[in-house]
């Protein structure tokens, strides 16, 4: 069933012994609110641990790792963080989830109490309202989770999703004490090398549909391997091609191996990219979304240029 935001905070009063899960492929939003929500959850003595998700070394390891289960955890609550459908679950996981905490209108309702708010740019704008009602306010550590969840799922409040109450949010967590010169630093403005020479591979590559108004980047394995780049260096590629001036929806499709690919689409909102990627079993949000396709990269392009010209608003 649906709950509220004070709903939630009584449900994790009434329980202990939490376990929280992050979604594959995990970005800043994910293992920010859910560091955020198990910091806050041992401040209410409370006994609670991030699962140990094996594609954290990917991404923000450094901010996961103080709240990492240990092996032999047992848990008795299971509590999912930006976790829109089971199909994300982290690798190993099984079992149902308690409660779900998220932000992404493609929810599944899979969760037995879930807190759902698609008005939010990030899950840490939610995990950031439960949290004050449940310490009674945001002290600088927990500042600094939320503030790298709603910066980055908002792309240091360039993308689209972000909002007014976005920006309010980031000013109360800066309040609060959070670092946030340092984390843009960290987050925004520094790269690998292996990132730079990926990056200009990507730039040199370009595809464009509809008179420029589409533009395709295609990544395969070969480019990575060229490159030297691992997971690690593909953090927030998909905004990439979005760079270019005239683009009203862009998209990076990434190799998975020959006939498999993963695609992020991102949109001005004039093209839907909820329902382009419904129709290839996957979603999100209206301007930024993914799924998946049994394909290799350049037929993906072709199949999904045509998709989103079929969504023009």
């Amino acid at each position: 069933m649906t709950v509220t935001i004070s709903e939630t905070v009584s449900l994790l009063k009434e329980h202990d012994k939490f376990i929280i899960i992050t979604h594959i492929r995990p970005d800043g939003d994910t293992i920010g609110s859910g560091s955020a929500l198990c910091y806050a959850l041992r401040k209410s003595s409370k006994t609670a641990y991030l699962y140990n998700n094996t594609q954290f070394e990917d991404s923000f390891p450094w901010v996961a790792a103080p709240y990492i289960a240990p092996e032999g955890f047992e848990p008795e609550y299971t509590v999912a963080v930006d976790l829109a459908d089971e199909s994300l679950f982290p690798e190993g996981f099984k079992g149902k989830v308690n409660l779900c905490i998220d932000h992404h209108a493609s929810n599944t309702m899979y969760a037995e109490n879930i807190l759902l708010c698609p008005e939010k740019a990030s899950c840490g704008e939610v995990v950031m309202e439960i949290v004050k009602e449940l310490n009674g306010g945001l002290d600088p550590t927990v500042a600094d989770l939320l503030y790298i969840a709603v910066s980055t799922d908002t792309g240091c409040f360039l993308y689209g999703n972000t909002t007014g109450d976005t920006l309010r949010a980031a000013a109360e967590l800066c309040d609060a004490g959070a670092s946030n010169t340092y984390l843009n630093k960290i987050l925004f403005r520094t790269s690998s090398k292996a990132r730079l020479t990926l990056e200009a591979m990507i730039f040199s590559s370009l595809r464009y549909y509809h008179d420029g108004r589409t533009v395709i980047a295609i990544v395969t394995k070969e480019m990575l391997k060229e490159a030297g780049a691992t997971e690690k260096d593909c953090q927030d590629i998909a905004a990439l091609p979005g760079r270019v001036e005239g683009a009203f929806s862009s998209a990076v499709i990434k190799e998975v191996d020959e006939n498999n690919c993963k695609i992020s689409l991102r949109t001005n909102g004039m093209v839907n990219a909820n329902k382009v990627c419904a129709k290839f079993g996957g979603g999100g949000h209206k301007m930024a979304s993914g799924c998946s396709m049994n394909k290799n990269c350049f037929e993906a392009a072709e199949i999904l240029a045509n998709a989103i010209a079929e969504e023009f608003e």
